[in-house]
């Protein structure tokens, strides 16, 4: 079950969301909804990619986890059914108000609305939008402190030795 989304620099999903803010203007190609969307202090994107291999180094040693297309629907559901949209972490280590889950959908063919921003994401990928109410947070964003999500939360996941 996720537990909170987490606002972070380097995300473990390799992929950055987009933030909607006036100084996304200097790249029109990717950001082109920045214009309407500057004053919304938004940021969208995956928080979980199905079957993406994402690398863990620990107690454990050097291993891949991923998650199944069935378990990220999964936990997006169950993420909403519990009421967890306003549970939010930076760097998964402090837990920030004033950030709150605004949009939440899951990928489910090519025209998606995560194509239309720009994403190349499988099917299956769990989408993101929060609204950054929170002054300090939104300017770690604007900083580009702040480049992506990252779930927490707890999973049995299945390994893949890294070689």
């Amino acid at each position: 079950m996720v537990e909170a989304i987490s606002l972070v620099n380097d995300p473990a999903i390799e992929v950055n969301f987009l933030a909607f803010h006036k100084a996304a203007k200097a790249s029109r190609t990717k950001y082109e909804l920045a214009t309407v969307l500057e004053d919304r202090r938004l940021v969208i994107g995956p928080a979980m990619i199905p079957n993406k291999l994402i690398y863990r180094n620990d107690e454990a040693g050097e291993y891949h986890i991923y998650f199944s297309k069935g378990t990220v629907r999964k936990a997006a559901y169950e993420y909403l059914k519990a009421n967890r949209q306003h549970m939010a972490t930076v760097e998964h280590e402090v837990s920030v108000n004033g950030v709150t889950l605004v949009e939440s959908w899951i990928v489910e063919g090519p025209f998606d609305k995560a194509r239309h921003l720009g994403y190349e994401v499988p099917v299956g990928t769990w989408m993101a939008a929060m609204r950054i109410e929170n002054d300090e947070v939104w300017s770690l964003v604007k900083d580009g402190a702040l480049k992506g999500f990252s779930i927490e939360g707890w999973f049995t996941q299945a390994l893949t030795t890294s070689k």
